[in-house]
């Protein structure tokens, strides 16, 4: 379910779906990353004789080919659905749309230029790792929003499916886990990738916090904002 949800991987479909597997999809998210973030890693060490920005765009475009568009498509549904109306059930139904607004062009468009900036900057000052590691870390904060206790705005839907699917302890746990395994990250000081965690995991729960507050719980268009947004965050903490 991570691989076939997350990828355009070809996997065999899960023969259940079930709390149980939505939970553990959700955890095993930055696993299932893992070719989009080589893939991105690849393109940063062999353009090396490219301009930076060019790279950064060419690797970030990977990622996003890799990945269907998924997560810059539910950046741009929640943002015009917090954008639309103070009405819970009509900003639910501008997300369901599958047309783009205003704002959720132009939110799409400043965090594009954030990831691409910031992936630019590390590559110029030679931390390329940083394209590999924002990738990895920015699926990670999916276990934080679709921890116990988070509600889905919809009955249906893949929010519905994941919504309160990860128990506590293993998103913490995950958490950990990345703060841990970033603190080896090849030429940058110890605490920068930490640091990286923290400020993904922060952004993505105050967007976590407004979509809860705003539109009742998560829907997979806000699982999708969380991920760019954690991205975003992790590139912009190891762009120098």
């Amino acid at each position: 379910m991570a691989v076939g949800t997350l990828t355009t991987v070809p996997v065999p479909a899960p023969r259940v779906i079930d709390r149980r597997v939505a939970g553990g999809a959700m955890v095993l998210a930055p696993l299932a990353a893992v070719p989009l973030a080589a893939a991105a890693g690849l393109i940063v060490w062999a353009g090396h004789a490219l301009p930076s920005i060019a790279v950064a765009a060419l690797a970030l475009g990977a990622v996003a080919l890799g990945s269907r568009g998924l997560h810059l498509d539910g950046l741009a549904d929640t943002a015009d659905g917090l954008g639309a109306s103070y009405d819970r059930a009509k900003a639910l139904d501008v997300m369901r749309r599958g047309d783009s607004g205003p704002t959720g062009v132009a939110t799409l468009v400043f965090v594009l230029l954030v990831q691409v900036g910031a992936l630019a900057g590390a590559i110029a000052a030679d931390h390329g790792v940083a394209a590999c590691a924002a990738i990895l870390i920015g699926r990670c904060t999916l276990s934080m929003s679709c921890a116990k206790g988070v509600p889905s705005a919809r009955p249906e839907g893949l929010g519905s499916t994941v919504a309160g699917s990860v128990p506590r302890s293993a998103a913490a746990a995950l958490a950990a886990a990345a703060a841990a395994g970033t603190a080896f990250l090849p030429g940058l000081p110890w605490w920068r990738g930490p640091l990286a965690v923290l400020l993904a995991y922060a952004v993505t729960a105050a967007l976590l916090r407004r979509c809860t507050t705003r539109l009742g719980g998560v829907t997979g268009d806000v699982l999708g904002a969380g991920v760019e947004a954690g991205v975003a965050a992790a590139l912009l903490a190891l762009s120098t």
